[in-house]
């Protein structure tokens, strides 16, 4: 789904970056997808809950399309479909909606959460998905928690669906008391095996208690409390860290871990809230650490020196643009992303080699300084590859980089090859 905005092209002074740097604020026409596709990687992540999204049958083939799931494989989401009826106002689509889950739950009476998912359609027609989430919890309790959020794409981008969905989670968890010793919460939807991989590197370090928000079971939510730490995982979650924040959880500043560099960060601040000795966090970093940057070596000489322009799309893009910069070389030339939280991406920031940092997006304005540039890797959403490769330009799908495991030590190689491969892809047409 290509959401376009219709409002004037504006450009105004930015307040100071942590380096002083100015940002440039666009708003005009806009690409990129909405929230609805934050289900792929949700409803793979918490394996009792189920997404249905109350919408039309546009949202629904975006969600099979993206997820590439046929109907009759019994994935955990599905589309309410708003029909004339329903939009014009002759039906009762609450009644409706009681009617569907109905029918959802005796289809699939595992389900312990279920989230209805807003959309544009059921956003236009002002449908109160928040009271209906209530009237069902209520109905169905304690077997089955109904939450509501929003995935549309009206003003969003699709990464904040993600973020809407933890947003509303926050409430969920239990309230840890005040005397509950300290523990760390990981916020973000992680790839089993790279929570996995961070599990063992905590408590290598000697954080025992660890908990990843969201969990892999609706009923295993941590309590939280004043005494919550918390590190994000995602440079999106900015709801999501407020609302923890709300209930006395502090946040962690870091960059994000991306990289060897950027995930020896990640886990230093970590270590340093728990009073970890250096010389302990540097032997247990070590070796995961120069795995990381024996993997990234077999790409550096691919990468060094070449130029990268990102179009704004998922929000990672500043953590992104410092890894490629600092990590492998690569010189950015415009670091695009759709809102720029200076407070979640500030230390990003400081690390990014002189480039422009723009926030919001005029597609056409954009494409112009794109093509002047002539970068050697073009970072973009679907809706612009195409017609920039028929230009002649190299591109990078940057949902892509959302769908892969990124994240941490063991991925870093994996990180650089989703870069690497556009390059050598074209030096092949080439010959």
């Amino acid at each position: 789904m290509t959401v376009l905005g219709a409002l004037s092209s504006l450009a105004r002074p930015a307040p100071a970056t942590p380096r002083d740097r100015p940002v440039l604020r666009e708003r005009g026409q806009r690409e990129v997808f909405c929230g609805l596709t934050g289900i792929v990687w949700l409803h793979r992540k918490i394996q009792d809950a189920f997404f249905l999204v109350v919408g039309s049958r546009t949202c629904a083939h975006l969600i099979q399309s993206a997820a590439g799931v046929m109907v009759f494989a019994e994935p955990r989401f599905a589309t309410a479909i708003m029909e004339e009826r329903d939009l014009a106002g002759l039906a009762d689509t609450n009644e409706e909606l009681d009617r569907v889950v109905d029918q959802l739950l005796a289809r699939r009476p595992d389900i312990r959460m279920l989230f209805l998912v807003g959309s544009c359609p059921s956003e236009v027609i002002k449908l109160d998905l928040s009271r209906a989430a209530q009237r069902l919890s209520t109905r169905y309790a304690p077997a089955l928690r109904v939450i509501n959020y929003s995935g549309s794409g009206i003003e969003t981008t699709f990464t904040q669906g993600e973020d809407a969905c933890l947003a509303a989670l926050v409430p969920e968890a239990p309230q840890a008391p005040a005397n509950a010793p300290p523990s760390l919460l990981v916020v973000g939807t992680l790839p089993d095996i790279v929570e996995d991989q961070f599990r063992r590197l905590f408590s290598a370090l000697g954080i025992a208690s660890v908990d990843f928000f969201p969990p892999r079971r609706s009923g295993e939510i941590a309590p939280i409390g004043p005494n919550t730490r918390f590190l994000l995982a995602q440079p999106f979650l900015g709801d999501t860290a407020q609302r923890l924040a709300s209930r006395g959880a502090k946040r962690l500043p870091a960059v994000f871990p991306f990289g060897a560099e950027g995930s020896t960060a990640w886990f230093k601040a970590a270590a340093d809230a728990w009073g970890i000795a250096d010389d302990h966090f540097q032997r247990v970093i070590a070796p995961p650490r120069d795995r990381a940057r024996r993997a990234l070596e077999r790409y550096r000489t691919a990468l060094q020196g070449k130029s990268v322009f990102f179009f704004p799309d998922s929000q990672m893009e500043p953590s992104l643009a410092r890894f490629l910069a600092r990590e492998l070389g690569m010189r950015p030339i415009e670091v695009g992303t759709p809102y720029l939280n200076k407070d979640l991406v500030a230390r990003e920031l400081e690390q990014i080699p002189e480039a422009v940092i723009s926030e919001g997006q005029d597609v056409d304005r954009q494409l112009e300084r794109c093509r002047a540039a002539r970068p050697d890797l073009v970072v973009c959403g679907l809706g612009l590859a195409n017609p920039l490769e028929a230009e002649g330009m190299t591109t990078k799908w940057s949902i892509e980089l959302v769908f892969s495991p990124v994240h941490g030590f063991d991925q870093a190689g994996d990180l650089a090859a989703l870069f690497a491969r556009p390059l050598a892809r074209r030096d092949l047409l080439r010959v």
